[in-house]
């Protein structure tokens, strides 16, 4: 398969054809992603709590994210690659961010950075797509605001906030993003916002008009305990699965059974 652009993205929107992506944080998971055709790998703040436990994304740091970004980047042929910027990567300067966005570029092997927000974070896309940096934004329930937003609810209820994330997506357009993350809202407001937008809109509990959906790797695989929100679809559970492995192993190892004579070396076998 021919390496996927920014600019296929366009053309898949245009021709109606719905968009892959998940996020992937190592090069396994990467590499058998990529494998089978997904558009873009996104190695999400998510990461912190994925794989680090945090509560939420907010601890995430710069170093982590490249650490997994480069990761990812040796376990992919065909995806694009798009890196999160973390929490306070990107809102203390344009020219912080600036650099951040290029330490995601130069250090990470990411071909793309996401950032959160709308019209308050517009200045930060241009300036970061004014420096050859493709952007794509997220608006909506945005992780990094929950603080703000009061945990994690539905966006778009009220017409007042239908109106503001309508304008937020609009901003992400015209600042010159390639593409928008809508998250956990209403799908009546995706389905207007992915009509009025030239640029693919990737969902996430938002609805099925989308351009494009994205999950969380270990949440579509059952790898995340008793955490299900409400959009996301396990299409494996493979916790038990793993789980029952670990065990035959402990018991095999406790019974002398394993190593066996397959698994065993002798010196002077032929």
């Amino acid at each position: 398969m021919k390496k996927l652009t920014i600019l296929d993205l366009k053309e898949l929107k245009d021709r109606g054809e719905k968009i892959t992506m998940l996020t992937a944080y190592d090069y396994p998971t990467a590499r058998i992603l990529d494998s089978c055709g997904v558009e873009i790998l996104l190695v999400g703040d998510s990461v912190g709590s994925v794989l680090a436990g945090y509560d939420n994304t907010l601890p995430v740091t710069m170093d982590e994210i490249i650490y997994h970004c480069r990761a990812v980047a040796r376990g992919r042929a065909y995806a694009l690659l798009v890196a999160d910027m973390p929490f306070l990567s990107y809102q203390i300067s344009l020219e912080e961010a600036k650099r951040n966005a290029g330490r995601m570029i130069k250090e990470g092997f990411a071909e793309a950075v996401k950032i959160e927000g709308g019209i308050n974070m517009a200045g930060v896309i241009r300036a970061i797509c004014d420096i050859d940096i493709p952007v794509m934004g997220h608006v909506g329930l945005t992780p990094q605001s929950i603080h703000r937003l009061g945990g994690y609810k539905i966006q778009g209820r009220e017409q007042a906030q239908r109106k503001k994330l309508l304008a937020d997506a609009r901003a992400v357009e015209e600042a010159g993003a390639f593409a928008v993350v809508l998250e956990v809202m209403d799908a009546s407001l995706a389905r207007e916002i992915t009509a009025q937008l030239t640029i693919p809109t990737i969902g996430i509990g938002a609805g099925v008009h989308c351009d494009g959906q994205v999950l969380v790797i270990n949440d579509l695989l059952g790898l995340s305990g008793e955490f299900r929100p409400k959009f996301v679809k396990r299409y494996a559970h493979l916790e038990p699965v793993i789980q029952k492995t670990v065990k035959d192993y402990i018991s095999e190892v406790k019974a002398g059974i394993f190593p066996d004579e397959q698994h065993s070396f002798y010196v002077g076998e032929h």
